[in-house]
């Protein structure tokens, strides 16, 4: 067992030894691939958006009929989302986690405050989610995930790994700081939002320690009261009627879903080939929004969809890699939290689209059409960046051996100001005689090698080669500083060689 744990601890250390661009690869391959796997969805959601809307904007008075109306507008977001997350990124993320979060706070409760309670907001498809700032509308909701992520890894930290609150104000902080944003979401009504947002919190808990028991009671209960929810208003009644049974009305609420489904049909495994579906001619509504999975699985097929989830999956095994080598358990769940949110988004959106859940109208990360969802997503993924940099070397075995098996000098006097140091450490001429290193952490257990073992306070000068010649072997004798030793001869080796006699014959019993 100890032979396989050390082969474990030389491996672990050879792999720490790798490097990429002079960084530690176990730190700079997961943020290469979170990159890598980012830039892929954000361009190939530009090619789906284009090809999903060119007809549409191509046949609306609206896009001034431009057919690259869609892509330009998303090209925009996308770049203002990537400024945002570069400054998320170059910033430590404990500024945003504890010294900014206030203030990030009260600017999102304010926005979603906004929405419900003055005209600002405008109704769309039975619900109010957007401000209206000009030509640009701008959804509070999107930006409520950033804040809950980072509200509810600040408060984990403060009551699993701190211990700075106590187990009453981590209930009432966590039902103010997280439950007033949820609250005011779930009232626009946005229930996907919700339910994401819901999710991901939940799955920080549980990476803080929360048993798993209560994590799947949780999960039952949240269900149950979502689903009760949903049953209030005619408008989430008939989403989950459609589910059941959408071809019941074929060509009124389950419309939609049906379309999708063909789209899905017509694709096949490799698809009809990008800017060849027929499904965005007008026939699929919100082909470039909601359903743009639908389109994705038309034009690229089963091995496109297939894609899809791949890049996710290596974005999410990035973030859980970065969440890995995080300084701290608040860095932890930021990492993990951020990337748990956007696959939690994406299956949302997929299940709605295959007809396993009710439509949630939530876009998929990256690749549907939205400002506020694509900016939003940015800021995820500029988080999970932020605790990669800030990301500190692990500790190796080797390292804590080397640390607390600090080879010293010590000799038998103890004074302050003597000179001696650690094995192999240069030192003058004038130093060497022998005091404790005291520079050392008096806290680390040290091995320590100690001339002779006696307790005298005086140093023991090593007596010369020609004292000990002069001396008879086996002798007791006094050395010149009054210390009592016996003779063994001047050289162990031709103690144990023996000399020749006279007669040319080796004597072992003599040493002379």
């Amino acid at each position: 067992m100890r032979n396989d744990s050390t082969a474990h601890e030389g491996r672990r250390d050879r792999r720490a030894d790798k490097t990429i661009f002079g960084v530690p690869e176990r730190f700079e391959k997961p943020r290469l691939t979170l990159y890598v796997a980012t830039f892929a969805l954000f361009a190939f959601g530009l090619l789906m958006i284009y090809s999903s809307s060119s007809i549409v904007a191509l046949t609306s008075a609206a896009s001034d009929h431009n057919p690259a109306y869609y892509l330009i507008r998303q090209a925009e977001f996308g770049a203002a989302g990537i400024g945002a997350a570069v400054l998320l990124a170059y910033v430590d993320y404990h500024f945003w986690a504890e010294k900014a979060l206030p203030l990030i706070w009260l600017v999102t409760t304010g926005m979603l405050v906004l929405v419900i309670f003055t005209s600002s907001g405008s109704d769309a498809y039975g619900a109010t989610r957007w401000i209206q700032l000009g030509p640009f509308s701008l959804q509070p909701s999107e930006f409520a995930k950033v804040t809950v992520v980072l509200t509810a890894a600040n408060l984990c930290q403060r009551y699993f790994d701190d211990g700075s609150i106590s187990k009453r104000d981590f209930y009432l902080m966590g039902a103010l700081g997280v439950g007033i944003p949820l609250v005011l979401i779930l009232v626009q009504p946005d229930k996907g939002s919700t339910m994401i947002c819901a999710a991901t919190v939940l799955v920080m808990l549980y990476l803080s320690g929360m048993s798993g028991k209560l994590t799947i009671f949780v999960i039952v209960l949240g269900f149950a009261l979502m689903f009760a929810w949903s049953m209030r208003d005619d408008y989430s009644r008939a989403r989950i009627m459609t589910v059941l049974d959408p071809w019941a009305d074929r060509y009124g609420a389950g419309y939609q879903l049906v379309q999708g489904f063909y789209a899905f049909g017509s694709g096949g495994l490799f698809g009809v080939g990008i800017g060849a579906s027929r499904q965005k001619y007008s026939y699929l509504p919100m082909a470039y929004n909601d359903f743009i999975f639908a389109v994705i699985g038309e034009e690229c097929g089963l091995l496109g969809t297939l894609g899809v989830l791949a890049a996710f999956g290596l974005l999410l095994w990035a973030g859980l890699r970065i969440a890995r080598y995080a300084p701290d358990l608040s860095g932890r769940l930021i990492a993990a939290g951020s990337v748990s949110m956007l696959v939690i988004q994406l299956f949302v959106n997929i299940c709605g689209v295959l007809g396993v859940m009710p439509l949630t109208g939530k876009p998929v990360p990256f690749l549907s059409y939205g400002g506020s969802s694509i900016i939003s997503c940015l800021m995820l993924v500029g988080l999970v960046a932020s605790v990669s940099r800030a990301s500190h070397l692990e500790e190796t075995q080797s390292d804590a051996r080397r640390r607390d098996l600090s080879l010293a000098r010590r000799s038998r006097t103890d004074g302050p100001g003597d000179g001696s140091g650690f094995v192999g450490e240069p030192q003058p001429r004038s130093a060497r005689g022998g005091s404790v290193r005291t520079s050392a952490p008096a806290t680390a257990p040290r091995l320590t090698l100690v001339e002779g073992g006696g307790t005298e306070s005086r140093p023991v000068p090593r007596p010369t080669p020609l004292a000990r010649q002069s001396t008879p072997r086996g002798r007791l004798t006094t050395d010149a500083s009054g210390h009592r030793r016996i003779d063994l001869g001047p050289d162990a080796a031709d103690r144990l060689r023996g000399t020749r006699s006279s007669s040319g014959r080796r004597d072992g019993r003599s040493g002379r």
